[in-house]
């Protein structure tokens, strides 16, 4: 998401270069252009104009430093006026003791994600020492009470249901409280309540009496950020019914244009706490408007990537690769088991947009796709005999041909991977013992250098002559396709 507000962003405050100071006509022109795109990323106009307003207000005086450029300076108010829109954020739900039964309430429109989003609360509290019980109270929609209990199933939280005939949403949850009062060991209650395809005066009246009786610790509002403004009017409707404590927004690894989350809290007042970015259980994260704000600009979010990278990849995996990269070690089935954990983080287009300066890299590569190309070294690498991985010098033509044909590509792009890992080797030497902040960095020089594109030279290339360098990515793109149509023109001939 944040693709349109970002390209509009970056074009507005790009007009700037080559200006020498920071005047109000060039301040009002590229303000103007921002504005537009955050209007067309469905930010609420009263938003945008109040956020243009405060960086016009901020940037207009203030002293260009001599080492940075009016369009870099503006930058830096936009960043900070960014952070300003989304926060400040307190991530706390605020649980009481464990000798007691906290509450957590959640609320929002039916398809908002309620239900996975309970799993996935759920998942974040036992993981903080907590012991959750999920309660199933949307009696509206049956389906929602199998996916309650499958998902405490699958992450051994206990669920309370009962049946939906006959009885009321408010029964069910006062019935779930006592239930985990009288178990002994639940110290936090989270209750999926019932959501409609809009407000109605019915839902509100269930929620306000379950609001009344429980006495909810935190009530959260769950919205999808794919409906844009629409989340925002909603969530401001929920929080004048219910004074909620914190948003929780879902969807935001779909092609939401970054309007709910740019608006809500300056329109609710209520801050966004968590932010869901896919389907999976872990997919819920707490959200940090600097970061948010980073990715925006088009900087990258180190923070959370290394976050991720230390939450999930396999530690025990990581240490054997690290050692044997320190022995000069570094084979093909150690760059395969490296590759796999790097997919652990997600797609990787997206895992390079958090990567500073990696934006335009993806942005440069248009409809490529990192993900199949990584998944093409993959194939080539598994069609390989266990002693051709640890000895690629020992592949020749003939071994060649046979690992092209079992992985289905040519064999130029067996030897180009084998090319390439032998410029790669080196560097993978010199990761060894580093941070993960500093390997990602040092991921950042592989992907400039080619390592998401097989069609690239990671090894440094010659220098060439006058003519220009040479687009290897399509030359390879040119031969291949002058070989398949030889191939088309040998068949055409045997027939005739």
């Amino acid at each position: 998401m944040f693709e349109s507000i970002t390209q509009g962003l970056t074009g507005a405050l790009d007009a700037l270069r080559g200006q020498t100071k920071l005047t109000d006509k060039n301040i009002a022109d590229s303000l103007g252009q921002v504005r537009q795109a955050l209007l067309e990323a469905d930010v609420a106009y009263d938003v945008a104009k109040s956020f243009t307003d405060r960086v016009t207000e901020n940037a207009i005086g203030r002293k260009v430093l001599n080492s940075i450029n009016p369009g870099q300076q503006l930058v830096g108010v936009v960043y900070e006026e960014l952070i300003h829109l989304m926060g400040p954020v307190d991530h706390s739900l605020h649980l009481g003791s464990k000798d007691e039964v906290t509450v957590i309430m959640l609320c929002g429109l039916q398809g908002s994600g309620k239900t996975t989003t309970c799993g996935k609360l759920s998942r974040i509290l036992m993981n903080s020492g907590r012991r959750p019980m999920m309660v199933a109270a949307d009696l509206q929609r049956p389906a929602a009470i199998e996916q309650l209990k499958t998902l405490g199933g699958q992450l051994d939280v206990p669920v309370h249901f009962e049946d939906p005939q006959g009885n009321s949403a408010v029964n069910v949850c006062r019935n779930g409280l006592k239930a985990a009062k009288a178990a002994g060991n639940i110290d936090t209650l989270i209750l999926d309540t019932a959501g409609r395809l809009h407000i109605d005066d019915d839902l509100m009246k269930e929620l306000e009496q379950i609001d009344n009786r429980l006495h909810p610790k935190q009530v959260l509002f769950v919205c999808d950020a794919m409906t844009g403004q629409d989340a925002v009017n909603s969530a401001k409707a929920f929080n004048e019914a219910l004074e909620l404590d914190g948003v929780i927004l879902t969807k935001l690894d779909g092609d939401a244009r970054g309007g709910a989350a740019l608006s809500v809290k300056h329109v609710t007042g209520v801050p966004i706490k968590y932010v869901g970015v896919g389907e999976q259980l872990d997919k819920l994260q707490e959200f940090h408007p600097d970061r948010m704000a980073e990715r925006i600009l088009g900087m990258g979010d180190m923070r959370s990537l290394v976050e991720e990278a230390q939450s999930k990849f396999d530690q025990e995996e990581m240490e054997a690769a690290e050692e044997k990269m320190r022995e000069g070690k570094f084979t093909l089935d150690t760059f395969l088991s490296t590759m796999k954990q790097m997919k652990k983080l997600g797609p990787m287009g997206e895992v390079m947009k958090m990567i500073p300066g990696m934006g335009g890299a993806v942005e440069a590569m248009g409809d490529m796709n990192p993900d199949e190309d990584m998944k093409q070294i993959e194939g080539i690498i598994q069609s390989m005999t266990p002693h051709e991985r640890s000895n690629p010098d020992v592949i020749d033509i003939s071994r060649r041909r046979r690992i092209a044909k079992g992985s289905g590509v040519d064999p130029a792009d067996v030897n180009k991977l084998l090319k390439d890992f032998g410029g790669m080797q080196g560097m993978m030497s010199k990761m060894a013992g580093m941070s993960i902040r500093e390997r990602m960095r040092a991921v950042k020089e592989l992907g400039e250098g080619g390592l998401m594109n097989p069609g690239a030279q990671i090894h440094q290339t010659k220098q060439r002559s006058k003519r220009g360098p040479q687009d290897k990515r399509k030359i390879q793109q040119l031969k291949k396709k002058q070989r398949k149509n030889a191939k088309q023109q040998k068949k055409r001939n045997r027939k005739r």
